[in-house]
């Protein structure tokens, strides 16, 4: 009776751990290994070739992110169509300098080290003049390899006017702004990160 009571055990503690192997088997996302890059994520969205170049005014979200002070942060490089590494071998001088952008005032004064970047303006114009579904037809436009651009970025392109002449600023400053969550400084043909330091 004994022996047969054993058997009975060891029997339903080998179905017991079986049943437990056939779960993880069946469920190998249990795991804490990340999941690799599905084909999902590298497939565009949005395979528009072009970028949308309606002038539009800001739209809520992106001025909640774009208005504040920003921090020139890193040098990510230069457009391909023209490259002005033999005047700046890396990259203007702006690294440090800060860019002030508010809904009633903007100023690139703190870009310090190039004078003829320096203006202030009150009650800007602010425009997306263009927006960009994805990475490839900011590049066919740009030429510019923004580093960590993913295939489904959406780029926004601000330019800033003055509104008593509706021109825009007569500097060759210019804002990409990726996603809503980063903000691109380009000048002439080069590309700075900025980094946000007050709202």
């Amino acid at each position: 009776m004994k022996k047969t009571l054993l058997a009975c055990i060891m029997i339903m503690l080998m179905l017991a751990s079986a049943c437990g192997n056939v779960e993880t088997i069946s469920n190998p996302n249990t795991s804490s290994e990340p999941e690799p890059e599905t084909e999902e994520s590298i497939i565009p969205k949005n395979t528009s070739e072009y970028c949308d170049s309606e002038s539009i005014n800001l739209d809520s979200e992106t001025e909640t992110y774009f208005y504040g002070t920003w921090k020139v942060e890193k040098l990510l490089g230069f457009a391909n169509s023209y490259n002005d590494a033999s005047e700046y071998p890396t990259g203007q001088k702006f690294i440090g300098d800060e860019i002030i952008i508010e809904k009633d005032f903007f100023s690139s004064k703190g870009l310090k080290k190039y004078k003829k970047y320096q203006y202030e303006l009150k009650n800007p114009l602010y425009e997306i003049t263009e927006t960009c579904n994805n990475s490839d037809s900011f590049y066919r436009l740009y030429k510019i390899d923004i580093p960590d651009l993913n295939i489904n970025d959406v780029v926004k392109v601000i330019d800033i006017s003055d509104p008593s002449t509706k021109l825009r600023i007569p500097v060759s400053v210019g804002f990409f702004v990726v996603n809503n969550n980063r903000l691109i400084l380009s000048s002439e043909a080069t590309i700075f990160e900025l980094r946000k330091i007050t709202d």
